[in-house]
């Protein structure tokens, strides 16, 4: 899988504030989600693939160009969706469009026919003609992708795109996305604060907290690290619990079921021994598998936790 992205110990400070603290990761192609709370660093991290301003320390690859030295074209390559409107609201949508891709390079008769065609993948064709001032909120966030699309770009980022929306335009916009990255080929970057729409829009993801990177990797492998193991007994739950406990594992009890923390292998191979030596009935042990907000929450939980 080819890498869009890579960071290694980049730092960026506004003043006595540290935005960004030495992030290092790498981002492949197909959508990956920039997670993390609001002031840990996203936005930042955004403006620095834009090249828009250069990293104190550290080194940054965007679509294997240094955004610092070569902005102009790195710029030309990536499509950019803010998280604030501006907009002008007497402007008509493809004017605006078209106008931006302009912007970009491309010939006025180009612009107008990618225009037209960014405009109809964003599910506005119809609509095409209206000032943007009247349309809503959803509306002119499907303008904004628009926009960012008309030109072609390799990389797209997207800065909280579904801010504002109300529970079916943000349907609609993840499913866009979704689409935007599997039928259209552009890789996404999708930096967001709510770790749901991260989990089922992308296939990678990688979370800050505080300017740090805390975790990275494709979805699954985020999951699967911090699964555990669940057990269902046919009685004996505690005296099973107590006796994995002394195998070292954090284990919960809810009834007939435990949950064992921990890589679910070594819970199985302990789960199994105590069941035989104690004579526990084992109905059922399968490896769990864990949300992302499990994951999130592990992550910041030991990165701001003192050695």
């Amino acid at each position: 899988m080819a890498t869009v992205v890579r960071a290694a110990g980049v730092v960026k400070r506004w003043g006595p504030t540290v935005a960004l603290a030495g992030a290092s990761f790498d981002v492949g192609s197909g959508v990956t989600g920039l997670l993390g709370s609001n002031g840990a660093g996203k936005t930042t991290l955004l403006g620095l693939v834009l090249g828009l301003h250069p990293p104190d320390e550290g080194t940054l690859e965007v679509l294997g160009l240094d955004p610092t030295a070569a902005g102009p074209r790195v710029r030309e390559r990536l499509g950019y969706v803010p998280e604030h409107e501006a907009l002008p609201p007497d402007v008509r949508a493809h004017d605006l469009v078209r106008h931006l891709a302009e912007v970009h390079g491309l010939p006025r008769r180009d612009a107008t026919a990618r225009a037209s065609d960014a405009l109809w993948h964003v599910g506005l064709g119809e609509e095409r003609h209206r000032q943007v001032g009247t349309m809503s909120t959803g509306q002119r966030q499907r303008v904004k992708l628009a926009a960012a699309l008309a030109h072609d770009p390799a990389l797209l980022l997207l800065d909280e795109p579904t801010n504002g929306l109300d529970p079916l335009q943000r349907e609609e916009m993840l499913a866009l996305i979704r689409r935007i990255g599997t039928e259209l080929g552009i890789d996404v970057v999708l930096s967001s604060h709510l770790l749901e729409e991260v989990e089922r829009t992308c296939d990678a993801a990688v979370i800050l907290s505080g300017g740090t990177v805390v975790a990275s990797g494709t979805i699954a492998s985020l999951r699967s690290g911090t699964a555990g193991l669940v057990v269902d007994v046919d009685g004996g739950a505690d005296l099973l619990a107590e006796g994995v406990r002394t195998r070292g594992l954090e284990v919960t009890v809810d009834g007939l079921r435990l949950v064992v923390a921990g890589p679910p292998d070594v819970g199985a191979d302990a789960v199994r021994d105590v069941a035989a030596a104690s004579g526990v009935g084992l109905r059922r042990v399968q490896a769990r598998t864990a949300s992302l907000e499990e994951v999130f929450l592990a992550a910041d939980e030991a990165f701001r936790s003192p050695v």
